[in-house]
């Protein structure tokens, strides 16, 4: 579903990402790790067509993200770390509207409702104003307005950072519904904890090189930490 094949980017003579490939498959949640300019968010924003590679392919659903762009939009929501929305609007306002946006169609206010009610949020709080909201009610909206879209494949960018530990279980347990509906889910994180406990495989990224990839079923959650640190202080 999501591809990166031998993918680089160099950033005035900066080699931000250096020959990176991965696969996340429907149903699977692919969790990266790695230090800030690590090249995490450059992959990313790759897949979101917000920059194009210097070299190597992204693909979305077996086509090519720099040839179809805009179907390749078509499949995939984006939750990054502060999710923007109108402050102004209640939850539901946004959600309305941004799913409008994303899909070209009205929804029904209790389909809509139906929705944040499904991504954690309480309905009690849907026609609050979203300026009341927390950063974990807000990560729900958005959650919502991708099961509104019916994405093929999320990416997420540090979307539990600044969460409590409760509201961040809460949206592992979201990406792990998600991924049971056979959507692709390939998110950034620095917290280990959350990578072993949410994902079905993680990656590690030092310096713009994928260094290690494997199934969070093959390692422990303290041979993981000592992974990461060796790869870290090499």
């Amino acid at each position: 579903m999501l591809e990166a094949l031998e993918v680089s980017k160099v950033f005035a003579g900066n080699r931000a990402l250096d020959a990176v490939s991965l696969r996340v498959d429907p149903g699977e949640i692919y969790c990266l790790l790695g230090a800030n300019g690590a090249g995490k968010t450059t992959l990313v924003n790759l897949f979101l067509d917000f920059l194009e590679p210097t070299s190597g392919e992204v693909r979305i659903n077996g086509r090519s993200v720099a040839e179809h762009p805009t179907e390749c939009k078509r499949d995939v929501a984006y939750i990054p770390e502060t999710v923007m929305l109108y402050g102004v609007l209640s939850g539901y306002e946004n959600l309305k509207y941004f799913a409008s946006l994303a899909t070209g169609e009205r929804h029904a206010r209790e389909t809509l409702i139906g929705l944040l009610k499904e991504a954690g949020l309480d309905p009690a709080a849907a026609d609050r104003r979203v300026s009341t909201y927390s950063k974990g009610m807000r990560q729900k909206v958005g959650i919502a307005i991708a099961l509104a879209k019916n994405a093929k494949a999320l990416l997420l960018d540090e979307p539990t950072s600044g969460l409590d530990p409760s509201a961040a279980n809460e949206f592992g347990r979201l990406m792990k519904q998600a991924s049971e509906r056979g959507v692709a889910v390939l998110t950034t994180t620095h917290d280990l904890f959350h990578a072993k406990q949410t994902g079905t495989r993680i990656g590690i990224m030092k310096q713009g090189h994928l260094v290690e990839s494997l199934s969070s079923e093959d390692i422990s959650h303290s041979d993981l930490e000592a992974l990461y640190l060796r790869h870290m202080s090499a």
